[in-house]
């Protein structure tokens, strides 16, 4: 028997992807006007027929419906404003544990503090946090060292937009103060860190990259931001993005990856990911929304954790798409991840589309009790990157974790759904394409956000109301496959794997397995369902502890 689906408020009913009317069909009529012609031309964008009668019938609806958009354009809609509907990923009757448990991340008691600091730089957040409690390093020569590091190496990889100096050495100062008065705030007491430059933080510019908001000042911190002050985090930088979130290009060039400084870095959360690489900062964060952690966290050769849609506020983010962006961490190690994690997650009343979830990690956990399962067919065959895929099964068998064969199918095909993510980016840069503003960006090729945007304005309403209710049935579909498994291991780009779990919101956890012919990065992909991050962290921590892909440094910025 089929499974009932109920209507979902994932469902946008966004006006502005109807854009049949005025298309240029009009066969020497006035420029504008509605008549059969463009009806007959706009409808053969879409795969629809309708007779003579039914067109000319349309004729009085469309020019009521052009006449609504009209009056719609004439209020302008920041960003920052979300659809009234709002995208729930949580399958029929799941509910996310609530339960808050003590967290223990079995944290040495102490750490050997290297004579260089480079070394000192590589080092991750777990090991810094040993030696920030104990007081073998200030938060204050910390930061200064990744200071002197982005000063020295940010102008090679084109990764930064704002250093932070004064603000951070305050911060990192006060933070020595309150440790020496007895107050010491958690892991991330004195740990610096960088944002993607589309997180506002209050009294800075937040550009998203882009030429058109080079200038911009958005007079909010983000709720992010103000979780990871919090908890003592000392921000140093905002790094660059691809422009409005894609890819490496931005309005200052190509962020670099340092492993190679001839490639990008990918994106879109290019300087993040090539920072923690150089050893700029121990950690930073990122978004994705098809993507953006995962593709740079592999290019770079660092670890990306995407959480759960839901669990981190988007509150003063950049909005590109509201029913798929996601904010995570990209640091050197799972650990790290979900160390962070743990200090951003939580429902916000800003943010509608957050959801109350508990994050409980234990390094107690025994590892061998998890199922564990693998993608079958896509660790075989000869695609590039499959040997290095094939030694990460390898060394979990080693270990003695259990892997169970499956495949991943659905009913539903997620390539289409990804229009969903044209049209909600179409509407969120509205004024970009109508006002022709979109000239000012960068990157101006097929793929690149100008044509994609102005195509997504011929997606109409209906398609996308009917994606979206495809999409609840392969959130269901997933859901099935994922909750016999607490990890499934996958490689990160094989079949469709990463757009399916973008769309339905699952957690993944990205980390390097080696290295390609060419000497670059490859990484393998951890996945499990809905709000279980803290499993892949000790699925993660443990391949992490046993192999030293994580350990390697770019060489020309090991110095």
């Amino acid at each position: 028997m089929k499974p009932n689906y109920s209507p979902r408020s994932a469902v946008f009913l966004l006006l502005g992807a109807i854009s049949f009317l005025a298309l240029g069909f009009t066969l020497g009529k006035k420029a504008g006007e509605i008549t059969p012609i463009s009806i007959e031309g706009a409808s053969e964008l879409f795969g629809l027929s309708f007779s003579p009668a039914e067109k000319d019938s349309m004729i009085g609806n469309l020019k009521n419906q052009l006449g609504n958009f009209e009056t719609l354009r004439k209020t302008k809609l920041d960003n920052s404003i979300p659809p009234s509907l709002v995208f729930n990923p949580l399958p029929i009757g799941f509910e996310p544990e609530q339960t808050q448990d003590p967290l223990d991340w079995g944290l040495p008691t102490s750490v050997s503090l290297p004579e260089k600091e480079s070394d000192i730089a590589y080092m991750p957040v777990h090991e810094l946090a040993v030696l920030i409690k104990n007081k073998q390093i200030s938060s204050e020569r910390l930061t200064k060292i990744y200071l002197d590091r982005i000063k020295t190496y940010s102008d090679t990889l084109k990764c930064l937009i704002t250093l932070m100096e004064d603000s951070a050495l305050a911060k990192a100062k006060a933070m020595d103060q309150e440790l020496a008065s007895g107050k010491y705030r958690g892991p991330l007491h004195g740990i610096p860190f960088g944002i993607k430059d589309l997180l506002a933080v209050k009294g800075t510019k937040t550009t998203w990259g882009a030429m058109p908001y080079k200038d911009q000042v958005i007079d909010e911190t983000a709720t992010v931001v103000d979780k990871l002050n919090d908890a003592g985090g000392v921000l140093v930088g905002k790094f660059t993005l691809g422009a409005l979130a894609m890819g490496d290009i931005w309005y200052g060039g190509v962020t670099k990856n340092p492993w190679n400084l001839k490639q990008g870095s990918s994106g879109s959360s290019a300087g993040s990911a090539s920072a923690v690489s150089a050893g700029l900062v121990p950690f930073a964060i990122g978004t994705e929304t098809l993507g953006s952690i995962v593709s740079p966290s592999t290019r770079n050769g660092v670890t990306g954790l995407r959480p759960t849609y839901g669990r981190v506020s988007k509150h003063g983010a950049m909005a590109l798409s509201w029913s798929m962006d996601k904010i995570g961490p990209i640091s050197r190690s799972a650990l790290d991840n979900g160390i962070v994690l743990s200090i951003i997650n939580g429902k916000d009343a800003k943010d509608a589309s957050s959801i109350a979830a508990a994050f409980n990690y234990s390094s107690k956990k025994d590892v061998k009790s998890l199922k564990v399962g693998y993608f079958k067919s896509f660790f075989e065959g000869d695609r590039p990157g499959q040997e290095n895929d094939r030694k990460v099964i390898e060394l979990l068998q080693s270990k003695g974790i259990e892997l169970h064969p499956l495949e991943l199918k659905t009913s539903v095909e997620a390539g289409p759904m990804v229009m969903m993510l044209m049209v909600e980016g179409a509407a969120a840069f509205d004024e970009l394409t109508r006002l022709n503003l979109d000239d000012q960006l960068v990157a101006q090729g097929r793929n690149a956000w100008p044509n994609g945007f102005r195509a997504a304005r011929f997606i109409p309403a209906v398609e996308y109301v009917q994606l979206a209710r495809q999409r609840s049935v392969l959130i269901e579909e997933m859901n099935e496959l994922m909750k016999d498994y607490d990890v499934i291991v996958t490689p990160s780009f094989a079949g469709r794997q990463l757009q399916i779990t973008n769309l339905t919101g699952s957690p993944a956890l990205c980390m390097p397995n080696g290295f390609n012919d060419q000497g670059s990065p490859t990484s393998i992909t951890l996945l499990a369902n809905l709000f279980e991050e803290d499993k892949l962290v000790l699925l993660g921590d443990f391949i992490q502890k046993n192999s030293d892909w994580q350990a390697q440094r770019p060489p020309l910025f090991n110095k």
